[in-house]
């Protein structure tokens, strides 16, 4: 039996009862965004469809749309959404929510200013694991506090490195692995108008800039598997010929001075030479790149692959007035999301997925790259 949700906070905790059946742990949606556009959404909707059989979305926390924003652009489509899914509790708040009868998940899709306190308030609400979207905090300081917090409370931070457990990544890094003095590039692309009003608004939107928004996905991966650190780089290298450092007037008519394509070659200590390409004006598709030894390229491989563009056709026309971005990565966003959920039910190990460590250990690789690289291109 389901009772009617409630966003008093009392009534909330006294009428609502689950759905998360055995074998399955009860999400709580922290932060879902407008319907269409917001990244908590597109999860939402995995789960709704039922593609992450061990996540049952049983709560969305949503205090912009059920507040404030409800007459805003997004508002009205959002009390639609909620309105067609009467089995999800929605509120604003994570003090609304009951205690746990399955183990608990929060996947937190806010914005990256918020999720210090957001991931708080889910510690003390009952979540046992977090799901925290990249980059996970907006400065190293508060992500190692964040990191301190959960451990404290034997909470485990899981981040939403989707591109860690790409089939592109892998082929690469295993073509790669056969061929000695081989070096790889990851190359990721986004699709705004090259004019200086789009990416004004992209800086603005964007503030933390492009190594620790677009391209942090790709450091991840550096950090991950390639045993990049702050401690362990030998030497940077910019490529000039293709990297632009724009300033530009972002909408609020403040400036804001950023990379609008960045391509540069990181060497470790321990000898090993990998690269990463990123381009705002780019186009749609992520690749990877495999150069041998005398920087002839052997390989590469896209993402979405042959095999995966009938997939993104079908999503396509299903969700028309979707964000593209969702189709071509929503593989990798259901295997991240079911492992884990995987991890909260049952404390296997999420295979692949990015922890808090490695989260931690990739901003402040952004952090250290931004500043020599601004500096390589001026």
């Amino acid at each position: 039996v389901r009772s009617m949700s409630s966003t008093s906070g009392g009534a909330f905790r006294s009428t609502l009862q689950m759905k998360a059946e055995s074998g399955q742990v009860e999400v709580v949606m922290v932060g879902c965004g407008a319907p269409n556009r917001g990244m908590g959404w597109y999860h939402a909707v995995q789960m709704i469809d039922k593609k992450c059989p061990t996540a049952s979305l049983d709560f969305v926390i949503e205090p912009w749309f059920l507040g404030k924003g409800k007459t805003t652009p997004g508002g009205p489509e959002f009390a639609e959404w909620a309105a067609e899914n009467p089995d999800i509790q929605f509120t604003t708040s994570l003090t609304d929510l009951p205690s746990p009868i399955q183990p608990r998940l929060a996947l937190i899709s806010g914005r990256t200013a918020d999720n210090p306190h957001l991931l708080t308030e889910s510690i003390k609400n009952g979540c046992k694991v977090i799901y925290l979207e990249k980059p996970g905090a907006p400065t190293v300081t508060e992500l190692e506090s964040m990191k301190a917090e959960a451990a404290a409370a034997d909470v485990k931070v899981l981040m939403g490195y989707n591109k860690n457990v790409c089939k592109y990544v892998k082929k690469a890094r295993d073509f790669a692995a056969g061929l000695p003095g081989s070096s790889v590039t990851f190359v990721s692309n986004n699709a705004y108008e090259n004019t200086a009003a789009s990416l004004g608004e992209c800086f603005e939107r964007n503030a933390e800039g492009m190594l620790k928004n677009m391209a942090i996905h790709e450091l991840a991966l550096l950090v991950s598997f390639y045993d990049v650190s702050v401690d362990n780089i030998e030497s940077v290298t910019a490529d000039k010929e293709f990297s632009s450092l724009q300033t530009l007037t972002g909408p609020s008519g403040t400036e804001w001075t950023d990379f609008d394509k960045i391509k540069f070659s990181i060497t470790t200590k321990t000898g090993t030479t990998v690269s990463v390409q990123a381009d705002r004006c780019g186009g749609t598709d992520s690749f990877a790149f495999v150069l041998d030894d005398i920087g002839a390229e052997v390989f590469r491989y896209y993402m979405p692959d042959e095999e995966d563009k009938a997939h993104v056709a079908e999503l396509e026309a299903k969700y028309p007035t979707a964000m593209p971005y969702f189709f071509t990565q929503d593989p990798d966003y259901i295997t991240v999301k079911e492992r884990v959920a995987k991890t909260c039910l049952d404390g296997s190990e999420a295979e692949g997925v990015a922890t808090i460590d490695i989260a931690v250990e990739t901003l402040k690789v952004a952090e250290y790259l931004t500043p020599i690289l601004q500096e390589q291109l001026k």
